[in-house]
C-alpha cells in the first residue's frame, strides 16, 4: 500500500520538481543572455569605430587639400551600414520616445557629409569645410544626448568616454 501512495505522489513531486527546475534554467539563461547582451558588442560599436576613422580621413583631406579623399569618402559616413534588424529593435525599445531625435541627428550626419561631399567634388574649400563642421556637431550633439546612457545600458558601463 504504501508503494500505491508513493506511487501516487510522485507524479505530483515529479511535476514539482520539473517546475522549479525548469523555472531554475529559464532564470539562468535570462541571467546569462542578459550578461551576454552587456558585453557582447552591438554592430553599431564598429560602425560608429568605422565611422570615426573615416572623419580622420576628411579631416586629413582637409588638411592637404585633398578633394578627391574627401568626395571618396564622405559617401562611407553619409551612407555608413546599418545595425542588423534585431538590433536595431533592441536600439528602438531602448530609446523609446527619443528615436525621433536619434534618428534625426542620422539624418543630418547623411545630409552635412553629402554636402561635404559635394563640396570636394566642385573643389569647394570654404564649402568643404563648413558642411564638415556641420557635420561634426551633428556628431556631438548626439554623443552628448545619447552616447553615455546608450553605453551605460548596452554595456553596463559608467564611463562612455570611448
Amino acid at each position: 500500500m504504501s508503494g500505491a501512495i508513493g506511487g501516487a505522489r510522485c507524479p505530483d513531486m515529479k511535476r514539482n520538481r520539473n517546475l522549479v527546475f525548469n523555472i531554475l534554467i529559464s532564470s539562468c539563461l535570462l541571467f546569462a543572455t542578459t550578461g551576454a547582451q552587456a558585453v557582447e558588442p552591438l554592430a553599431l560599436q564598429q560602425i560608429m569605430k568605422d565611422l570615426g576613422k573615416n572623419m580622420q580621413v576628411i579631416t586629413d583631406g582637409i588638411s592637404r587639400e585633398d578633394w578627391e579623399l574627401v568626395e571618396k569618402t564622405a559617401p562611407l559616413i553619409a551612407d555608413h551600414p546599418q545595425p542588423p534588424f534585431s538590433e536595431k529593435m533592441r536600439i528602438v525599445g531602448f530609446m523609446g520616445a527619443n528615436m525621433g531625435k536619434f534618428k534625426a541627428h542620422d539624418g543630418e550626419t547623411h545630409e552635412h557629409a553629402q554636402a561635404a561631399g559635394n563640396a570636394a567634388k566642385a573643389k569647394d574649400g570654404q564649402g568643404v569645410i563648413l558642411a564638415f563642421q556641420k557635420l561634426q556637431t551633428s556628431c556631438y550633439s548626439c554623443h552628448s544626448e545619447f552616447r553615455k546612457p546608450f553605453v551605460e545600458h548596452f554595456y553596463g558601463k559608467k564611463d562612455a568616454s570611448r
